[in-house]
């Protein structure tokens, strides 16, 4: 008699992630995750962003990436311009051609993907990321399939104004900050027209969320009693990222330059400073935050590179043409100090080194959960989206961070002068310190606080 099959091996994961770096990477980390409890995962994307997901992902080796299937949406008629740092709107508008090519495009390879798929498991779970409403309603159609839409931002984000009477927000001196003024007016009907996350949530059969109780357990607690309302479930993970130590950063692959030059540093007296992937700074704010970093006398690792193209492989080295006769000069002058990285860089393990002291950050939410995991404080310069929300959260609830500039004030050239007052005061002053610490507290929370994946697997397996 054949042996009974476990129900893991009934059940695949067919994951979708939006094709943008932070989805991308909170898409591929549960993946492994769910790889590494047994389940038959598949990762389902364009070619592009694949290989962008495959070349970027954070604390693991090659091997491990063979423990999931990749599969390629193809889409085909997109441009891939550069950003324009010099724009009234720091919003990366550039990328706009390939979102809307991939949602126009990508349903009928995966709707093909599913079928295939659906004909020989027992379920079929799609874990889309919530701007995948077209994800959903291919998995509503299967007899056997099931969808959950990730969402790749703060809980608190999308339900502060769920609060009955704003209690929490009230009570935290926190201001709910609607995403519409940070964006641009093509996104924002490209989001209710063609995206539709509120459908992903009023249609999956729940939510997960790249969010921890450790962080954000009030606001977890308001939105999973909205969504069980609607009978659906809150799963929240966070965080999604692998929690480093010095002994897996010796043994990650393709170990960095970067990691050498921490080895080397003392303990706790790196900067870090990055803008992620979808910010350009003009070329005066560069000159400003480079005077800035120079005269905090702070040893550093400063990420100066332009925001992603749609397809990454077709960048040119624009950033670092750019900025030649800068760079060549500051290097000079911080020598033995500093160190500049033009291209990509391996962050989650900049954050998780012992030499890293602080972070100055966009606080996009995969930065923000990054840094707090590692206990690492948070110098916030909101650029767009929902950084601006996530600023507010890392100074003002998890005070583990210093306000470096407003977004009101994105407009305008920070001064050197300011940008290295806030330095200073995080690096070396008597409130620095506290925030240091808080942020260090806020780390050892996380990390032994208990996150929802054994009951998802469990719900989607019985």
């Amino acid at each position: 008699m054949a042996a009974k099959a476990k129900p893991a091996e009934t059940v695949v994961i067919v994951a979708v992630p939006f094709p943008a770096q932070g989805h991308l990477n909170q898409l591929l980390h549960l993946s492994l995750q769910l790889a590494s409890h047994g389940l038959a995962v598949h990762y389902a994307a364009p070619a592009t962003q694949v290989r962008q997901a495959q070349a970027r992902v954070h604390g693991c080796d090659d091997k491990a990436l063979l423990s999931i299937q990749f599969h390629d949406l193809g889409i085909f008629t997109y441009v891939s311009p550069p950003p324009d740092p010099t724009a009234d709107s720091p919003f990366p508008s550039h990328v706009m051609p390939l979102w809307e090519a991939y949602t126009a495009e990508a349903r009928a390879p995966l709707s093909a993907l599913l079928d295939k798929l659906s004909a020989s498991y027992r379920r079929i779970v799609v874990v889309s990321d919530i701007m995948n409403f077209f994800a959903v309603e291919e998995a509503a159609r299967l007899p056997n399939g099931k969808a959950f839409a990730l969402n790749c931002t703060a809980v608190s984000s999308i339900t502060g104004h769920m609060d009955a009477g704003l209690r929490l927000l009230r009570e935290n001196d926190l201001h709910c900050i609607p995403m519409d003024p940070y964006v641009t007016k093509e996104f924002m009907d490209y989001v209710g027209q063609r995206a539709r996350p509120s459908q992903s949530i009023s249609s999956g059969a729940g939510i997960l969320a790249n969010a921890c109780r450790a962080l954000e357990g009030d606001f977890i607690d308001v939105f999973a009693e909205t969504l069980a309302a609607g009978i659906k479930k809150l799963f929240a993970f966070g965080p999604l990222n692998p929690l480093l130590d010095m002994f897996t950063l010796k043994q990650v692959r393709r170990r960095h330059e970067c990691l050498d030059w921490l080895d080397r540093q003392p303990l706790e007296s790196v900067l870090y400073v990055s803008f992620g992937t979808t910010s350009s700074l003009r070329v005066e704010q560069v000159a400003e935050l480079a005077a800035a970093l120079r005269g905090s006398k702070q040893r550093f690792i400063w990420v100066l590179r332009d925001a992603d193209r749609g397809n990454i492989f077709t960048d040119s080295g624009e950033t670092e043409s750019r900025y030649a006769k800068l760079l060549s000069e500051f290097s000079m002058q911080t020598e033995g100090t500093g160190l500049v990285i033009t291209g990509w860089a391996p962050q989650l393990e900049i954050l998780a080194h012992e030499a890293t002291a602080a972070f100055m950050s966009h606080c996009g939410w995969n930065s923000t959960i990054e840094s707090m995991s590692h206990g690492k404080p948070i110098l916030a310069w909101p650029m767009h989206s929902d950084q601006p929300w996530d600023a507010e959260l890392v100074c003002k609830y998890f005070k583990a961070g210093l306000l470096v500039r407003p977004w009101e004030k994105h407009g305008e050239v920070v001064p050197a002068a300011t940008i290295q007052e806030v330095i200073e005061n995080m690096m070396i002053s008597e409130e620095g310190l506290a925030v240091r610490q808080r942020a260090k507290a806020l780390g050892d929370a996380i990390c032994s606080s208990r996150n929802d994946l054994e009951d998802f697997i469990a719900h989607i397996t019985k």
